[in-house]
């Protein structure tokens, strides 16, 4: 579980996160969703110690994030990058063995159950026939899963994700989210991810936090917090809703 307090952050003498509290629970897949500058990747990063927020406290599974040296941290919780810009041609099965190097350590070896955790995610995935080719040379839908598997193999109780659907076609999408969502119910992840599309945040979301400005809006569930008033408050865009079973989804009103 995630526990945030009174969080605040600010940067460069701006403050860009102010009073930010929720949680987020073991199982379930939480969204944070709001527009372009609005906070959601800056609270990711202060989520995995990139960032030390000026004040507030956060907590994992009960234990203070400042209190984790990285190591303890590396096995405690993974994040998926918005972007990742391979330099070298890595095969597959190497990429993913690399998260295991919180549970063996820099200077030791790769053992039989390293290579067995890295096997059986390769199988989880579906991507045993990517395991030799070389990182680079793979789609960007494969990508994403690899470094899903990546952050597996580091068998983490916290699942942290940055847009893991950025320029994905909409099969992709479906298929990560749909993965994600799967793994969050079946190894009891807790399982954080920020989102652009308020429709893909419906279809997937089992809580929602809406942020806008560095703020929390509104938290709860997608039905409560992703409506035509909220949309409208934070992107400035009049929008209408259909319902669709106990789902429901928005587009823009035109004309």
């Amino acid at each position: 579980m995630i526990s945030v307090v009174d969080l605040g952050l600010s940067l460069n003498g701006r403050a860009v996160l102010a009073e930010i509290s929720f949680q987020a629970q073991p199982g379930q897949v939480t969204v944070l969703l709001g527009p372009n500058g609005s906070g959601k990747t800056t609270l990711l990063l202060c989520l995995c110690a990139h960032y030390r927020p000026a004040r507030g406290n956060i907590q994992l599974h009960g234990q203070d994030l400042a209190d984790l040296s990285y190591r303890a941290l590396a096995r405690r919780l993974a994040i998926v990058p918005q972007d990742h810009h391979p330099v070298f041609p890595y095969r597959v099965r190497e990429v993913i063995l690399l998260g295991r190097i919180s549970r063996v350590g820099f200077f030791s070896q790769p053992g039989v159950q390293d290579y067995e955790v890295v096997e059986n995610i390769l199988s989880l995935l579906r991507i045993q026939h990517l395991a030799d080719k070389p990182y680079t040379r793979i789609s960007g839908g494969e990508r994403q899963l690899v470094l899903i598997g990546r952050c597996l193999a580091q068998e983490p109780q916290v699942l942290l994700l940055d847009e893991p659907t950025n320029h994905l076609d909409f099969k992709n999408q479906y298929t990560i989210l749909k993965l994600i969502k799967d793994l969050a119910r079946e190894r009891q992840l807790t399982v954080l991810l920020t989102l652009h599309d308020p429709n893909m945040a419906s279809l997937f979301a089992d809580h929602v936090i809406l942020l806008a400005e560095g703020r929390i809006v509104a938290h709860g569930p997608p039905l409560e917090v992703i409506t035509p008033a909220h949309m409208a408050a934070i992107y400035h865009l009049e929008v209408e809703m259909v319902n669709a079973g106990a789902r429901h989804l928005l587009y823009p009103k035109v004309g």
